[in-house]
């Protein structure tokens, strides 16, 4: 079948490697101009870990990945407040786990089949037309094209879904934060794998050393903070975290003066994708576009490349019966993805506490990390996939 794929991030490319080792013929459509690496850090586990192994891509990942150590929150005056050793993360996923930045990870899958698929990069799909038969594809330069079935792989704010579904706002669920994440050089603290971080209620400043003097910053906030309309382009971003974070304390003025140089910035709404159904018709959403756990969750790559590999798998197991696959495909997964974007909800007040005895308690929390028993009744449920990864034998 060819098949239209909306989003060349990580869950779009993972499906185009799964299609084409059942024979299909997949084409990803991708807004952005180019290919973009780079991007915020992300902790890699669990059965995105195991899909990834099937790729043959595990080896190269790991080169790209960071031996993190400590998970460091401190106080206003630099000094250790709380935190934990991170290797209660690794005894509690044997030891599969890595962490590195989201773009790279997609560029490590995406070099996989770009010489095996076509990609149309600096391209939007503007109308999907099922005709009953197929798909008519209408592309913003490129006419209308015909496919056995659409795909949105396209992200939270996914453009397929609001196509196909309806609008953005029917589908969004707010977690109550906002988050912004830069890279910026030569910043002048510098703490080798340990992830640095301060709290005030409401307010979170983070940072990571990164190779090549590079360091990330993360910057999280209440959704009340924001006194305008979430800002896009590059001033208005500076200007709106400046104002939120400029009396803020500890490094948060060295992180806003870093940021002054930077060219680019994610910024963005901390929320869950909530759609009663991931198909409809001859289209379907995987990723982030189907059932996004928020960014603050900490999985939703890996859980974004098992809902690639499971939809791949379904379609090969159901002969191509694209209606059977597509409800397979969602009957297998969606008690495991809901369950997963509950334990997110729970774990993202912890983050950035709104309150001072919240910031206590979770500072509490991160000393019984030591006791394993402790640990896995605090983070086992966001760590652990209760999920069998299905062998199609493809």
């Amino acid at each position: 079948m060819k098949i239209a794929i909306s989003g060349a991030g990580v869950a779009g490319p993972c499906l185009a490697y799964w299609l084409l080792r059942t024979g299909h013929e997949p084409t990803l459509i991708e807004e952005s101009p180019e290919f973009r690496a780079g991007g915020y850090v992300i902790d890699f586990w669990g059965v995105g870990y195991d899909v990834a192994e099937r790729m043959g891509l595990l080896p190269e990942i790991l080169t790209h990945g960071y031996d993190v150590q400590e998970l460091r929150l401190v106080k206003e005056s630099g000094a250790r407040a709380a935190g934990f050793n991170v290797d209660v993360f690794r005894r509690l996923t044997h030891d599969r786990y890595t962490s590195l930045p989201r773009g790279e990870l997609a560029e490590v899958i995406f070099n996989s089949v770009k010489d095996k698929i076509e990609t149309l990069f600096g391209e939007t799909i503007v109308a999907i037309d099922d005709h009953g038969d197929g798909v008519s594809v209408s592309l913003k330069h490129g006419g209308t094209r015909e496919f056995d079935m659409a795909v949105g792989a396209d992200g939270l704010h996914s453009n397929v879904r609001h196509l196909v579904w309806g609008d953005q706002a029917g589908f969004e669920k707010p977690v109550g934060f906002h988050v912004a994440a830069f890279e910026c050089r030569d910043y002048p603290h510098q703490d080798k794998d340990v992830y640095v971080s301060y709290t005030k209620p409401g307010l979170s400043a983070s940072r990571f050393a990164m190779r090549d003097n590079r360091t990330l910053v993360l910057f999280i906030f209440e959704n009340e903070r924001l006194k305008a309309p979430l800002p896009h382009d590059l001033g208005t971003k500076k200007a709106a975290l400046w104002d939120i974070f400029e009396d803020m304390g500890w490094e948060a003025r060295e992180m806003l003066d870093a940021m002054d140089d930077t060219a680019e910035i994610y910024l963005d709404r901390v929320s869950q994708a909530d759609v009663p159904q991931w198909s409809k018709g001859r289209t379907v959403l995987i990723g982030d576009a189907a059932a996004c756990p928020s960014l603050l969750a900490g999985e939703g790559t890996g859980l974004a490349m098992t809902e690639a590999y499971v939809l791949a798998g379904e379609l090969a197991a159901s002969g191509g019966d694209i209606p059977a696959a597509f409800d397979a495909y969602e009957k297998r997964l969606r008690p495991f993805i809901e369950e997963k974007q509950k334990s997110a909800r729970a774990f993202a007040s912890s983050i950035a506490p709104k309150t001072e005895f919240g910031i206590w308690l979770r500072n509490m929390a991160t000393h019984l990390m030591v006791i394993p028993p402790l640990a896995d009744l605090l983070i086992g449920d966001t760590v652990k996939d209760d999920f069998h990864l299905p062998d199609y034998g493809i």
